[in-house]
């Protein structure tokens, strides 16, 4: 048996799109993961890549966002989108959206959350250059992404078929200089309970210990703020 598989035809059965909820909690996410990081106001120009159905587009809204937009490649998302941000959403390439995007109004802050890694190492960079050619000077990209220098990294990783990338914080700045931009801090997603976290926090500090070669951040996902330097 020979061919090429598409694992994109059946997506929408495996993810199980639904419309989201936007809670408090996505709220705290958000501004934990994004917002603070990135140092966002907002009269800036927001767009997110791969914005899947939308939940990043209601917390823009939520936030008095003035300019921001959604893109996807995959159109079947259109029918789970909130209607409030129903006309923020765009199906399309993602590199014919970078070329429509008007010199005279660049983008300030660009977000992939769990998008990067469906792409290879080599279309990856050309995105990123893509990018840091439509942000403003100071624009920053916000990307999070499996981190398989830990051992729980591996299931987001690998638990995809789509993916073909793996990234560790080192090789995120390696890519970000490929593609002319600065790497300017990783850190690790924060989720679970409190206890959770402080059980886990423990054996991150053992393992640590015990280690040769401790990961920089244990975490299964890590978060990075790329930004365009003054040219």
């Amino acid at each position: 048996m020979s061919g090429d598989v598409n694992f994109y035809k059946g997506y929408e059965s495996f993810k199980g799109y639904q419309t989201p909820d936007l809670k408090s909690k996505h709220i705290d996410q958000f501004d934990r993961e994004f917002w603070q990081p990135a140092q966002c106001r907002p009269e800036m120009h927001i767009l997110e890549i791969g914005c899947g159905t939308g939940q990043f587009l209601r917390y823009l809204q939520a936030k008095d966002t003035e300019n921001f937009a959604g893109i996807d490649h995959d159109a079947s998302l259109g029918a789970h989108i909130h209607s409030d941000v129903a006309d923020r959403f765009q199906a399309t390439d993602v590199f014919e959206y970078l070329e429509m995007v008007s010199a005279d109004r660049p983008l300030d802050r660009v977000a992939m959350f769990d998008v990067l890694e469906h792409f290879s190492i080599e279309e990856g960079a050309a995105l990123l250059s893509a990018i840091a050619r439509r942000l403003n000077t100071g624009g920053k990209i916000v990307v999070r992404v499996p981190n398989v220098a830990s051992p729980w990294g591996l299931q987001y990783q690998f638990g995809d078929l789509t993916h073909k990338a793996a990234y560790t914080p080192g090789s995120m700045r390696q890519l970000a200089l490929e593609a002319g931009l600065i790497c300017r801090k990783t850190y690790p997603q924060i989720r679970g309970s409190r206890s959770r976290r402080f059980f886990q926090s423990i054996l991150s500090s053992l393992l640590k210990k015990m280690l040769v070669d401790p990961p920089e951040i244990w975490t299964g996902n890590f978060i990075a703020v790329l930004e365009r330097p003054e040219d």
